[in-house]
């Protein structure tokens, strides 16, 4: 039996890395999964690769009027949402002027980073409960990072919106538990995963290769993650497997965050 039978599934940010993997993940398990992201050629090319159980919608999860509307096409389409993955984020190096160090931040690039990662999510949930009160087990997953859980001195306003998510979903977890609905929500915290997000940061060619393995040579398990590293911790929370699991944290960085700053080493 899939893992996601019958489950109606939005994913935000799904057009590339993380996002996509998770998409594929969903349809092959049995989902329904709406695809939502700014990025519409891309997002409509990944609905045509999956299949007729894919469907699009314009999101920017930044705004509430698009989160309004997606809630219309949600409630006439399918009547209740299952499983809600608020992927969808930005680190702000390329979509703002910066700085984001802590002592010469720009003010308007920090807000830019919240609204759409803290905002974002927050709208996500709003809209999200109240579309999975219809559901018989509803599951939110929100993607924050291993940087939500240590501080990053060069990227402040990531650090401090992925920290925000991880705190928020408790937050919700524990509202929905209070009220009764039948809903869990809980959040997953990548780190060193090979996405397009780390593209401008690694480089091309030679250069490219040997700052990959740099990285690899601080992370335990001695080598970068992938999307679908990711993706299968968020399908394990968005199904009914982790039914008696809400409020938690679930890291997927290779032991970075066990407290080891380098590969283990045999006796």
């Amino acid at each position: 039996m899939p893992r996601l039978n019958n489950k109606i599934a939005l994913i935000t940010g799904a057009a590339r890395g993380i996002g996509t993997a998770v998409a594929t993940c969903f349809i092959e398990q049995g989902a329904t999964v709406i695809i939502t992201d700014k990025n519409t050629k891309e997002a409509k090319q990944l609905c045509e690769k999956l299949g007729k159980n894919a469907h699009f919608q314009l999101l920017d999860v930044s705004e509430e009027s698009h989160w309004q509307q997606v809630e219309t096409f949600v409630k006439t389409q399918f009547g209740r949402l299952d499983v809600l993955v608020n992927n969808a984020g930005i680190t702000g190096f390329l979509e703002t002027a910066g700085p984001h160090d802590p002592e010469h931040l720009d003010l308007e690039s920090w807000h830019t980073v919240q609204r759409t990662n803290s905002d974002g999510v927050a709208l996500g949930c709003k809209y999200g409960i109240r579309l999975m009160k219809a559901s018989m087990a509803a599951s939110i997953v929100n993607i924050s990072s291993r940087s939500g859980l240590v501080g990053i001195p060069a990227a402040a306003a990531y650090a401090a919106s992925k920290a925000a998510v991880r705190n928020h979903s408790k937050s919700v977890a524990l509202y929905c538990a209070q009220q009764n609905y039948p809903i869990r929500c809980n959040s997953v915290h990548p780190g060193a995963i090979l996405t397009p997000m780390w593209d401008t940061m690694l480089g091309e060619g030679e250069s490219r290769e040997a700052a990959i393995a740099g990285i690899a040579a601080d992370i335990p398990l001695g080598h970068m993650g992938n999307a679908m590293d990711v993706a299968y911790a968020v399908l394990y929370l968005a199904s009914d497997e982790s039914g008696y699991v809400t409020g938690i944290e679930l890291n997927v960085d290779g032991g970075i965050l066990a407290g080891s700053s380098a590969s283990p080493k045999s006796n």
